[in-house]
């Protein structure tokens, strides 16, 4: 039988630690498959800041290797998931949710004075357009504030949000682990936090046999890593650049960290989600769940 072959694209590693922990641990190679990791330059990437989403590609400021054909599979969160298969040009569609189920917080410096959501009224609070970050802020602090008084802006990917909060640039910034960590060892605050789903996307060259194998590996994983995380957290602590400062594995809360079997991508809550982003305008309204969704995972 052909051993296949599968790269999957990385963006933060907290979204994607099941995946390195089964690399680290040999479960893709015991289940017959060879995985390799490509990373997206996604951490430092940023551009001037946007106001409009739609002058962005929902792949990012940065190469897509899903797109490229360079990778075929993808996680992200389920928002930016559910739009980019209405735009992709390589036919990839939702195969499951990720197992990955992490947060995003808003965050202020120690001396601002915002002590709760309200107080972002009017206020720029810095994502990453078509990303967790985007979506997370909307749906979070429409729960405080009149849409209209929401005001986001895309700065890039967590690293340059982070700079820009330090800096001083922006005001807020919606961030994810290991940046909440080293945020707050340094006295910024968080002003709310949520918790979100995600969604892996496949190109039509991984077939069922071929995902299953992963799944297996994967569930495998989420079960190494809920019995203790921290032996793998080096991967997160990586990312932060020395220049910023440090965060050590035990440092980082583990009740941030969430990780469930990957499930199927239901009808019902696409929907919501669907008809959401639609009130947004952060897609079209054309689309259905049988044009974006191919479930590959059982119940």
């Amino acid at each position: 039988m052909t051993r296949p072959k599968v790269t999957m694209e990385l963006l933060s590693l907290v979204f994607s630690l099941p995946q390195l922990v089964a690399k680290d641990e040999g479960y893709f190679e015991e289940e017959g498959v060879d995985v390799e990791f490509v990373t997206k330059d996604y951490a430092r990437a940023g551009i001037a800041p946007l106001e409009d989403h739609e002058l962005l590609s929902s792949f990012g400021s940065t190469k897509s290797h899903f797109e490229s054909g360079e990778a075929s599979m993808y996680r992200a969160c389920e928002w930016g998931q559910v739009r980019r298969t209405q735009d992709t040009t390589v036919g990839g569609r939702i195969v499951s949710k990720r197992a990955a189920v992490n947060g995003q917080a808003i965050m202020v410096r120690g001396d601002h004075p915002a002590t709760h959501p309200q107080d972002l009224a009017g206020k720029t609070v810095a994502v990453n357009f078509h990303h967790g970050s985007h979506y997370v802020a909307l749906q979070t602090l429409e729960g405080f504030l009149p849409r209209e008084e929401i005001t986001i802006a895309h700065y890039g990917g967590p690293q340059v949000r982070f700079e820009a909060l330090r800096d001083g640039t922006v005001e807020a910034a919606a961030l994810m682990e290991p940046w909440i960590t080293l945020a707050e060892k340094q006295g910024y605050k968080v002003l709310a936090e949520a918790f979100y789903v995600g969604a892996e996307i496949a190109s039509p060259e991984i077939d069922a046999d071929t995902y299953e194998r992963i799944n297996r590996a994967v569930v495998r994983a989420v079960a190494k890593i809920n019995e203790d995380p921290r032996p793998y957290l080096h991967h997160l602590t990586a990312e932060i650049p020395a220049e910023l400062g440090s965060v050590a594995p035990e440092e980082i809360p583990l009740g941030r960290l969430r990780y469930v079997d990957p499930a199927p991508y239901p009808q019902e809550q696409f929907q919501r989600t669907y008809d959401w982003m639609v009130s947004w305008g952060l897609i079209e309204d054309t689309n259905s769940y049988d044009a974006l969704v191919k479930n590959l995972v059982d119940v």
